[in-house]
């Protein structure tokens, strides 16, 4: 009954990556809000490297159907979660991304050490050289594309700060009353609500 439980819950949740170290619980939840119901998101420990790293979560849904729309809309177009330069990737949960999964019933799992006399042994060595040089690796990216997501908020800053100077400006020469004697002056119509809607 528990292990089947738990197979509806991994229907109804989404894998989701590439988040930015600054979105929290609370913003995760409003961007997916619109999409049905959020019931619980999980971030996912970095255990391999700094705290900067992209970040991961799983995020449980309401209903299955809402989980796959999410994934569905991620998977067309770009997604960004307030406004962070990267884009949101999404798939479908596994089991296995689970930390408190319940025991599959009649999965009995073995193991044992291994002696630097057994023949897996060396094969064992290999397996832990290559996860080891794949995570220097994976740092590396990662460090890269950190690098690059910085100057990418540094130039989004830059345009948000010109764009608000230009319109203190035009909010400058609508406030002293130029435009409107520059639309008279001009026999032109003048109405602040379509410079300033709302």
């Amino acid at each position: 009954m528990e292990y089947a439980e738990f197979e509806e819950k991994v229907k109804r949740t989404l894998y989701v990556d590439d988040l930015s170290p600054n979105v929290t619980e609370a913003v995760l939840r409003s961007a997916l809000d619109q999409f049905g119901t959020v019931k619980s998101v999980q971030f996912i420990p970095n255990y391999l490297g700094p705290s900067n790293l992209p970040q991961r979560a799983l995020v449980e849904m309401a209903e299955p159907k809402e989980a796959k729309a999410i994934i569905s809309v991620l998977t067309q177009f770009p997604f960004m979660v307030a406004g962070m330069p990267r884009p949101v990737r999404a798939r479908a949960a596994k089991m296995e991304m689970f930390d408190d999964r319940p025991k599959r019933p009649g999965r009995e799992i073995q193991y044992c050490w291994l002696k630097p006399s057994d023949p897996d042994f060396q094969v064992a060595k290999r397996l832990k050289h290559l996860v080891q040089k794949h995570s220097a690796e994976s740092a590396l990216m990662l460090k890269q594309q950190l690098l690059k997501e910085e100057e990418l908020a540094k130039q989004q800053a830059q345009s948000l700060k010109a764009n608000y100077k230009k319109y203190e400006m035009v909010d400058s020469i609508v406030a002293d009353g130029r435009v409107s004697k520059l639309a008279k002056y001009y026999n032109q119509m003048f109405d602040r609500r379509f410079v300033f809607p709302g």
